[in-house]
């Protein structure tokens, strides 16, 4: 049984974990549901509050996280917060010797050092990705080989998320960049968006176009333009559900790590 912790229990994407871990009770406890302070429904049972039933579990609030994590002592923390009260939760959680599920995205290079340093130093385990849904991962491994093969043709991604999204671009679009850099054979610049007179496009330009609207869960589209024909390759997400399962795969994984830090590639095996 895998004691587990969730911050940003009422969002979006906390909410609907928390419902499938539910769903599993031979394998998983929710011991500990948290949001942001002065929350109204703070000490509602986090059951009735999302739903379906009754689970005994009361909503915490993130300012009183130490005292909560030291009392349940869950063995995972999954957050899906925003940046820095992530960072915060995360030097707290790896205090307590809990491993991380980290689906925070947005963070700056300094945040990204902090929560690193956080783990390495407590000598905690976490899985940290910009995307769980394991079909989006299958497209980052993709882009690998195609990165390699069509290097010289013209590169540029489009991501859509709904009208409610903060970051832009989406982490799962830098991540597709970072690994299509990391996969080229030449020089190449990341750019976002075009206005105004920009002259020709240049060949080491890869840019970015992020759109925002309606309830779109997230599309991402890579496009390889060469002369006489194009290739795009496209991911989307029709349900927060896609994500939910690859973070219970995560959760399992990382539940009996030592210490490090890994991604979905990891959990997936796809850097075998």
């Amino acid at each position: 049984m895998i004691k587990v912790a969730i911050t940003g229990a009422l969002g979006r994407m906390g909410s609907n974990i928390i419902k499938t871990l539910c769903e599993n009770p031979e394998e998983f406890k929710v011991v500990a549901a948290i949001d942001v302070p002065n929350h109204p429904k703070k000490g509602m049972d986090i059951g009735d509050i999302i739903g379906p039933r009754y689970m005994g579990v009361p909503l915490e609030t993130s300012d009183n996280l130490d005292n909560v994590l030291k009392e349940t002592k869950p063995d995972v923390l999954i957050d899906f917060t925003a940046p820095t009260p992530c960072v915060n939760t995360v030097k707290i959680a790896s205090s307590n010797g809990i491993n991380l599920v980290i689906g925070t995205t947005g963070f700056t290079e300094e945040q990204k050092k902090e929560m690193k340093e956080a783990i390495n130093k407590n000598k905690v385990a976490a899985v940290i990705s910009q995307n769980y849904a394991i079909g989006v991962n299958i497209f980052f491994k993709t882009l690998e080989f195609l990165a390699k093969k069509l290097g010289d043709y013209d590169i540029e991604i489009v991501e859509m998320h709904h009208r409610f999204k903060k970051d832009a671009p989406s982490g799962t679009a830098l991540r597709a960049a970072e690994i299509i850099q990391n996969n080229l054979n030449r020089d190449s610049k990341l750019i976002y968006g075009r206005e105004g007179l920009v002259g020709e496009r240049t060949k080491e330009e890869i840019c970015i176009h992020a759109l925002r609207g309606g309830d779109v869960v997230g599309d991402h589209t890579v496009i390889f333009a060469g002369d006489g024909e194009r290739l795009e390759l496209t991911h989307k997400a029709s349900s927060r559900q896609a994500f939910v399962n690859g973070v219970i795969l995560a959760t399992k994984f990382v539940s009996n790590k030592k210490e490090g830090i890994y991604n979905t590639f990891d959990v997936l095996g796809l850097n075998e």
